[in-house]
């Protein structure tokens, strides 16, 4: 088994009670039970239809996202587990990570996803404020945050939370005060994220025309830097820009997945993947509409709507972008096909502002370089 090469599993379940202002993925309102069955029934079929292109691999993770998967039946969650198991070798230690808000948190209902095979829950709290949870518009209140973190604590064998700050006039007191709030709970990872006013979004809309000003570069910045500090004090690691472990085992092995450039397989209405079939690098991205979706499992077996085979710069441009999120960074290898080493131009004048580390084996951004990210991968890819 530990010959076969890794395979992380993405399942997009697009259904959600509300559609936050700031969320820009693709998600639709929930629907009746008819459907939706119907939906994880062409799941099941499109990663059997997908394994016939990988063939065998070694499963490390299964990553339901959404959407909210959380509103999702747990029987047909586990089917969906029990498939992938079935289809790829699981490793010792398979990851099986659900994303789920606080609304859906019922002792019952957690105790069913954790029967399904679920070991890892994502808890989208996003704030324990009462205000700043009305601005997001999210659908529970800062009570029911807390129910939820201290039963998915109880139920699951990892605990990660996600918070989003820079919001409008949020001050570094206010929240410091989120994050003690969230550490009270012991969590085993934190996604702390800066808030983000996307095109398309609700937010995107009030920005434009002047009714949302969202916090300064610089204002993000300081708050930014106070999340290092605050999470580092308690024991976390930035093990990526926007992700912090307690432990090395408390990293997220999905994420790590697309981050380290291991192969993974997307199904769901409007997933990505990336697989290797013969020796190439294959992007793929299943259909955005469920029904669009579901008429292409029918069709051909898979729920593809385009599939790219990437060129060896264009797979080594993504793990520049990807890898240099992460404490680990990118090997040299990986980066050949860009003409990147140790002493290009690039890199010696970057290395030369203290915002990357270029050792022998690896590229690495430091941590001035990782609040500048976008500027450093734009000179390293333009050189």
């Amino acid at each position: 088994m530990s010959d076969l090469q890794l395979l992380a599993v993405y399942v997009h379940w697009p259904y959600c009670a509300r559609v936050c202002p700031y969320c820009d993925f693709n998600v639709v309102r929930d629907r009746g039970q008819a459907e939706q069955a119907d939906l994880a029934g062409a799941i099941v079929r499109d990663l059997e239809g997908q394994a016939a292109l990988t063939g065998p691999r070694r499963l490390v993770s299964i990553f339901f996202g959404g959407g909210t998967p959380s509103l999702m039946r747990p029987d047909w969650t586990a089917r969906i587990i029990e498939t992938a198991r079935r289809l790829w070798t699981p490793d010792k230690r398979v990851e099986i990570t659900l994303e789920a808000n606080p609304t859906d948190a019922e002792a019952g209902r957690f105790a069913a996803f954790a029967e399904a095979g679920v070991n890892r829950l994502s808890l989208g709290v996003q704030s324990f404020d009462d205000s700043a949870l009305r601005f997001l518009g999210r659908n529970h209140d800062a009570a029911e945050a807390r129910r939820a973190a201290s039963l998915a604590r109880d139920q699951f064998g990892q605990l990660s939370l996600d918070l989003i700050y820079a919001l409008p006039n949020q001050t570094s007191e206010a929240w410091s005060a989120q994050i003690d709030a969230a550490l009270a709970f012991e969590p085993d990872h934190l996604s702390p994220y800066q808030l983000t006013i996307e095109t398309g979004t609700a937010f995107g809309r009030a920005a434009g025309r002047g009714t949302l000003i969202a916090p300064s570069a610089d204002a993000g910045a300081d708050l930014y830097e106070l999340t290092q500090t605050r999470l580092s004090d308690a024991g976390f690691e930035a093990y990526e820009v926007s992700n912090h472990a307690r432990s090395p085992m408390a990293r997220s092995r999905h994420n790590l997945a697309y981050w380290r450039g291991d192969d993974y397989v997307g199904a769901g209405p409007g997933a990505h993947g990336r697989i290797t079939i013969g020796s190439a690098r294959t992007a793929t991205e299943t259909a955005r509409g469920v029904a669009a979706y579901i008429d292409a499992v029918d069709r051909t077996g898979v729920g593809f709507a385009g599939r790219e085979t990437l060129s060896p710069r264009e797979a080594a441009l993504e793990r520049l972008l990807m890898g240099l999120r992460t404490c680990e960074g990118v090997c040299w290898r990986d980066l050949a096909p860009l003409g990147l080493t140790r002493i290009s131009a690039a890199t010696t004048s970057l290395a030369g502002l203290g915002l990357i580390d270029a050792n022998e084996t690896r590229l690495r951004a430091t941590a001035a370089g990782r609040p500048v990210l976008d500027r450093v991968i734009a000179e390293l890819a333009d050189a």
